[in-house]
């Protein structure tokens, strides 16, 4: 099974008003295991960000300039995609940008979604968790994921969080059942999210009595024993 995780950000917010993808990041995973393997790329929108758009990913017309159009990239973008099951949170938002992209180039361009399966995971989360926040942070807090590094929105970096999000909703990352990826039983997810919480704290130590000590023990109890004439822990 071949999944990718994906991300975009863009000029704004509507590519109807003539808004365009700047950034997309994908990540690859496959049987449910992070492969190392990634797409990303920086893109000239041929257009002014806007500034609330630059508010939230940071992505600046300078840095821009001197990027690849759309058109140069989306062979091999379409390749690196192709037949995959994409993962993507709020996906109507990335996937009707990206339609939106290809249609540019040409007319009759297949759909992104009859290229590939997709999986929306703002759904998915409003299923398992609902009337509660389901954006990207509230779900790395619920499912014990560090993003201390997203200070602002990027389409890799959110791509990488995103994949870890979605392995710790659907069973983690070493769960065997791969039956529905939009199912997963409470015990799972409780058990994939301790699992995630305590797999880099130190194993605990364990102290055992000493024989002298269960002496000293069990005298002291005979002593409470004596006195009281109802000690529950004598045997």
């Amino acid at each position: 099974m071949r999944q990718i995780i994906l991300d975009t950000e863009t000029t704004g917010i509507d590519p109807k008003q003539g808004h365009r993808i700047i950034e997309i990041g994908c990540v690859e995973l496959i049987d449910r295991k992070l492969t190392g393997n990634h797409y990303h790329v920086y893109i000239n929108p041929e257009r002014v960000v806007e500034q609330e758009a630059i508010n939230v990913h940071g992505i600046t017309n300078e840095f821009l300039a001197d990027k690849p159009l759309f058109r140069a990239i989306a062979d091999e973008f379409l390749s690196f995609i192709r037949g995959a099951e994409l993962i993507i949170h709020n996906a109507p938002f990335d996937i009707g940008f990206i339609n939106h992209e290809f249609s540019l180039l040409r007319r009759g361009a297949p759909l992104v979604e009859d290229c590939c399966g997709v999986i929306d995971t703002l759904v998915l989360a409003r299923k398992k968790h609902p009337g509660q926040k389901n954006n990207l942070d509230a779900l790395c807090k619920r499912y014990f994921i560090d993003n201390s590094s997203r200070t602002l929105h990027g389409a890799l970096l959110d791509s990488e969080i995103l994949a870890e999000v979605f392995l710790a909703m659907t069973g983690g990352q070493t769960a065997l059942s791969l039956s529905s990826s939009e199912e997963s039983t409470d015990a799972q997810e409780e058990s994939s999210a301790i699992r995630r919480f305590s797999a880099d704290k130190p194993k605990l130590r364990v102290i055992t009595t000493s024989d002298a000590e269960l002496a000293n023990h069990q005298s002291k109890l005979e002593q409470i024993q004596k006195k009281s004439g109802n000690c529950f822990w004598v045997d």
